[in-house]
């Protein structure tokens, strides 16, 4: 018995366990229904539409069969009328009847035959309904004349040599090629420029002129002068090309009416198409074309991704880029949504950016434009945000959905991306380098507090410059300083490198100084091979490899550099005088006056709370020689090396214990528990124990907690840092953790007090509420007692952010106009306020500390003007306010993103400097000053061995500040009056202005002189005036007493004293007669050694990671707080 179950197919799963329950009923009562979809596609109609029309590759197909029976029509006529004999007789009769021989007929049925079925064919699955829309088509009308007679003929034989225009083939010939390239271009997925298509339509109709006026005047003139197809030919070019030799003209009638006709329809139909080309080639040429795909594989191109392109933008990227000799052979190619302005398309149109930049018009969004700019074939990709946007959100979202397309479309190429928000950042994290603007920016402010001008100083360095500005200035300052900002950050493996190879098993700190000594290079950091992390000044503990890459400040790199021994030397500077000038080059520095033979060793033990200390050696010494410095150990001594503990601070001893205890249980050390984003890099900080209530974090209103109103009554001991902003960002946090981070002196944290336009969130106090001493105010740098209640009056420094609402204005330039004034005020009203200003646009920066009438300030505009004329891209850097670091733009650091291109560890370097990015053992930069004790140094050489002898420090510039000699404003000559008394004033006069040269203050409050002279003036007006009665003459006189008595300052004073006043804070401190005006600085990067210290210098230092040297049971850097005694190191340095 055969088994049943075995021939019977499972049931599928969902209907097993119902069918047990059911059994065969179950199964049998189903009334599943099967359905087959998309019926209608497989009828014959539709099989067919697919074929012919819907299918791209097989409609292509049938459109180059129908293109090649069309030419191959006219190409049957041509043979037809070549074997056509000279016609005799009738000559009426010639023009309707030809002589054909068989086989050519019969091709030509062939080829009608196969041409009409198509077209019918075509026709019938094209229809929609009306017939006579498909009947009364040009295409097919003409396809009925040229085939219809051909089959009739089949038919009837007499009608075999009948004259058929077949000639008019080429018609459907171009509407044929026209079909096909639309097909063509449908099915390889790739679109040809219109340019193309309307080219290849100009030529095709031309050409179809042409061939029918050729073919119609040789048939009708078979009744004339019997032209042949060469004389027709003839005549056709003659004519349309409006010669017209008359040597050959048709003779009769219907000849000449098909001429006449030919020519209006070229009139009408020519011009149409050229005026479409002429359109299309405008459009290209604003869009830009193709960057071509030979080019492409051939050449090397980067791509630059905008949302709109501003002449700045452009030749800050174009000199920045085009600044390294081996990119010179490099095509940019821009591609940007909006059309070429017309400035850059001037720029561009210049020959040295012509044959080297391609702007092209498109969205980074669309892979056919990424295709146009070879995305997939580009060295690189830059993606810049637009920060002139009132919403800079919503531009990084652009920029966030540019880079997601570049790498999805090209997911080789390497990604160079500019965010504005850092909160944004973590979008972009697969890119390869990421710039955040607000992070940058808010530690460079941050550290300008500290480290005077450090923006200046990261500016310098990441631009690209030889060092030849300001080489034609007379003043000494501009050559030094034009000299110095030329040294930029370069790398090097060690093993190849001519100033670092011999150091090879030698410490750090002996090998960045000896390579200073002999070289003239500043060895700043190292990374190991096997290790991607950079470390700023390791320390002297780190022992060089040879396969370790050295990053050092020079001049230019050291394969650019040419070398000579110490005899070439001797025998060049014999023939010289003996110069110690400050801007003398490094390499030929003299190395005698260093003081390395004898050595003294000196106090290592922890710096003091007292300040810097270069310590003199004892005075037993002085007698027979000149201090000299310990020697810098090629291997570092234990026992030598100040080991400060971080968390042991030993300036804590000079409180009293009432003190030490409370600040103990104020302050700890650790992580922030709370970041107000993500990607914030995790920095060591002060922290408070507990976290303080959000209402104390309010500096003007009172609390539960506390009763304070004011910045005064918290009684602060150190001067606060005041930050204006619009609303409190999260980059703002990037500005509070530098100023609050582990290795700041505990007794030097300044109060930071944040005055923002708009309440902050709820998340960003969550952040702060962790560090000790800030706190927040809502108001405006534009109202003076906002300004007041925050202790303006008693603050070290005013930070001005600049807003983004004010960063769009219709004139680009005017965007800083609102942060320019306000600060102006702000100057005035306090003179002796260090303010540091954020601009949207460099250019902007002339109008900072405004006067109108100073002389040597016009003469800075001069050279800034000069130094532009000589293609420097550091041309603002002689303006004062940029030069002292009291104002900058993060444009400028535009060039960073820039320079990552060639140096891809330069956004890593500087993020160290800034203290965004912490690696364990990777130094710190901070300052130390110089007093007059420091003298004994003398040169910083010798600085330079002393802090790597001793403390480890690797200094790599100085920040100086000089008086202004010689600068006489036209504001300080004073006013002529009708009769000097006597030439004692002139005297006295004189003698002020020698005295007082240096200053550039604009008022008469400083001179007594001219209050003398106002006031004698004064006293000659009231006697000439009419003498008045009485009570009334004397209070006139004593009221214009009083005004001229009064100077501007004087009255800005008055005003803000009257509304600390009416405020209730008391007037103490406010020194409105402090001004420093009359001085300059700068910054000298890497200075030549025999540079001479001076008074007030500021030395930038790279000090070492104090917890490297910790040991081993000193408490891990991972824990959020450390709980142990509030300790740190000194800020200064001992030496």
């Amino acid at each position: 018995m055969v088994d049943l179950e075995s021939e019977v197919p499972p049931l599928p799963p969902r209907y097993r366990f119902r069918d047990l329950l059911l059994g065969d009923q179950g199964w049998q009562n189903d009334d599943r229904v099967q359905v087959e979809f998309y019926m209608n596609e497989n009828t014959f109609k539709e099989r067919l539409k697919l074929f012919f029309i819907k299918n791209q590759r097989s409609s292509l197909r049938i459109r180059l069969f129908n293109f090649s029976l069309k030419v191959l029509s006219c190409l049957l006529y041509i043979i037809r009328v070549l074997l056509d004999p000279p016609p005799q007789g009738n000559k009426w009769y010639h023009i309707f009847w030809v002589t054909r021989c068989l086989p050519l007929w019969g091709l030509q049925v062939s080829v009608a035959l196969i041409s009409l079925f198509e077209t019918v064919l075509l026709g019938y699955l094209s229809y929609k309904g009306n017939i006579w829309e498909q009947i009364l088509r040009i295409p097919f009308i003409l396809e009925i004349i040229n085939a219809v007679p051909f089959i009739i003929s089949i038919f009837w034989p007499s009608l075999r040599n009948l004259f058929i225009p077949v000639f008019l083939n080429c018609w459907l010939a171009k509407h044929a090629l026209e079909n096909m390239i639309n097909d063509l271009h449908r099915a390889i997925q790739r679109t040809q420029s219109a340019m193309f298509n309307q080219v290849l339509i100009l030529i095709s109709t031309l050409l179809c002129l042409i061939f029918t006026c050729i073919c119609g005047i040789q048939h009708l003139e078979r009744a004339g002068k019997k032209l042949t197809l060469f004389d027709s030919l003839y005549f056709c070019i003659v004519t349309f090309s409006t010669v017209g030799f008359g040597d050959v003209t048709p003779e009769t009638a219907l000849s000449k009416l098909f001429v006449v006709i030919m020519i209006c329809v070229a009139l009408v139909v020519l011009p149409i198409q050229f005026e479409q080309l002429a359109f299309l080639w405008m459009e290209r040429q604003k869009s830009g074309g193709n960057y071509s795909r030979h080019r492409a594989q051939t050449e090397k191109h980067v791509v630059l991704c905008v949302s709109s392109l501003k002449i700045d933008l452009l030749m800050d990227f174009l000199n920045e880029f085009y600044a390294h000799p081996r990119l010179q052979d490099y095509y940019v190619v821009i591609l940007c949504p909006t059309e070429i302005d017309v400035q850059v398309r001037r720029v561009l149109q210049i020959p040295m950016w012509s044959q080297r930049v391609i702007y092209l018009q498109g969205s980074a969004l669309k892979d056919q434009d990424l295709l146009r700019a070879k995305m997939d074939d580009a060295e690189a990709c830059f993606i810049l945000s637009s920060r002139c946007e009132v919403d800079r959100t919503s531009s990084d979202h652009q920029t966030i959905l540019r880079a997601w397309a570049v790498k999805d479309f090209a997911p080789n190429c390497p990604l160079y991306v500019q965010i504005l928000k850092p909160e944004n950042k973590f979008h972009i994290k697969f890119a390869d380098h990421v710039v955040c603007e607000e992070e940058f920016k808010y530690a460079m402010l941050a550290l300008n507090c500290i480290c005077p001008a450090t923006s200046t100083l990261i500016t310098l360095l990441v631009h690209t410059s030889r060092g030849q500005e300001g080489q034609q200035s007379p003043e000494q300052w501009q050559k030094m300083y034009g000299r110095c900002s030329g040294n930029e950050v370069y790398h090097i493996i060690m093993e190849e490198s001519t100033f670092f190879a011999e150091y090879e098993g030698k410490s750090f700190t002996y090998a960045s100084f000896h390579a200073h000594k002999k070289f003239g290079v500043c060895l700043i950091g190292v990374r190991r091979e096997d290790n991607k992390n950079i470390l700023l000044n390791p320390g002297p503990r780190y022992i060089m490899n040879a396969t370790d890459t050295c990053f050092y400040i020079n001049i230019t790199k050291e394969e650019n550099s040419a070398f000579k021994n110490q005899d070439q030397l001797r025998r060049n500077n014999a023939s010289r005088s003996f110069y110690h000038g400050p801007s003398r080059l490094p390499v030929h520095s003299i190395i005698a006056s260093m003081g390395t033979v004898a050595i003294d060793l000196q106090d290592t033990s922890c710096r003091s709370a007292s300040g810097p200390n270069l310590a003199l050696p004892p005075e037993g010494s002085k007698e027979t020689r000149r201090p000299s410095i310990a020697p810098v150990l090629e291997v570092a001594d234990t026992s030598s090396i100040q080991t400060c503990d971080l968390l042991s601070d030993q300036s804590e001893d000079e409180t009293t214990p009432d003190e030490n205890i409370s600040s103990n249980l104020e302050y700890a050390k650790g992580y922030p528990p709370y970041s107000p984003y993500i990607g914030s890099s995790p920095t060591f900080c002060h922290l408070l124990h507990e976290k303080i209530p959000v209402c104390c974090l309010r500096l003007d209103k009172s609390c539960q907690h506390n009763y304070y109103e004011d910045a005064k009554a918290y009684g602060f001991k150190n001067k606060l840092i005041i930050v204006a902003a619009e609303t409190a960002g999260n980059g703002l946090y990037n500005f509070i953790v530098p100023l609050r981070a582990y290795y700041r002196p505990k007794k030097e944290l300044n109060p930071i007090v944040l005055l923002l336009d708009n309440p902050p969130d709820m998340h960003f106090l969550d952040a702060i509420c962790w560090f000790p001493m800030v706190y927040y105010m809502v108001g405006s740098i534009d109202n003076l007692d906002d300004l007041l209640r925050c202790g303006v009056t008693f603050a070290a420094n005013m930070v001005v952010v600049d807003k983004e609402s004010t960063m769009s204005a219709e004139e680009d330039y005017m965007a800083d106009a609102k942060t320019i004034v306000n600060v102006q005020t702000l100057f005035r009203l306090f003179s002796s306020l260090s303010i540091i200003t954020e601009l949207t646009h460099p250019a902007n920066m002339r109008f900072m500390q405004f006067r109108a009438k100073d002389c040597y300030s016009l003469a800075l505009s001069k050279l800034e003007k000069k130094e532009r004329e000589r293609g420097s891209n550091l041309a603002f850097m002689f303006r004062l306010p940029f030069a002292a670091g009291r104002v900058f733009s993060i444009s400028m650091l535009d060039t960073l993103l820039y320079q990552s291109f060639v140096k891809d560890y330069m956004i890593s370097i500087t993020r160290l400097l800034l203290g965004l990015d912490t690696t364990p053992g990777s130094g710190f930069l901070c300052s130390m000053k110089i007093t007059e004790d420091d003298l004994w140094i003398r040169t910083y050489a010798r600085l330079y061995q002393k802090l790597c002898s001793s403390t480890g420090d690797i200094p790599i510039g100085i920040y100086r500040t000089e008086s202004q000699k010689l600068r006489t404003s036209e504001s300080q000559i004073s006013i002529s009056v009708e009769d000097w008394e006597d030439t004692k004033d002139t005297k006295e006069q004189s003698h002020h202005r020698n005295n007082h040269r240096n200053s550039t203050s604009s008022d008469q409050s400083d001179h007594p002189l001219l209050r003398r002279k106002s006031m004698q003036w004064a006293r000659r007006l009231s006697r000439k005036v009419p003498k008045h009665s009485g009570k009334t003459a004397e209070k006139i006189n004593q009221q214009r007493l009083n005004l001229y008595r009064r100077s501007e300052r004087q009255e800005l004073a008055e005003l803000v004293k009257n509304r600390m006043k009416h405020l209730g804070l008391t007037t103490v401190g406010y020194d409105e007669m402090n001004d420093h005006q009359g001085t300059l600085s700068y910054i000298l990067i890497n200075p030549s050694p025999d540079t001479r210290l001076e008074v007030n210098d500021v030395v930038y230092l790279i000090r070492p990671d104090p917890l490297a040297y910790l040991p081993n049971t000193a408490p891990s850097r991972k824990s959020s707080i450390c709980n142990t005694t509030g300790a740190d190191t000194r800020e200064e340095t001992q030496l």
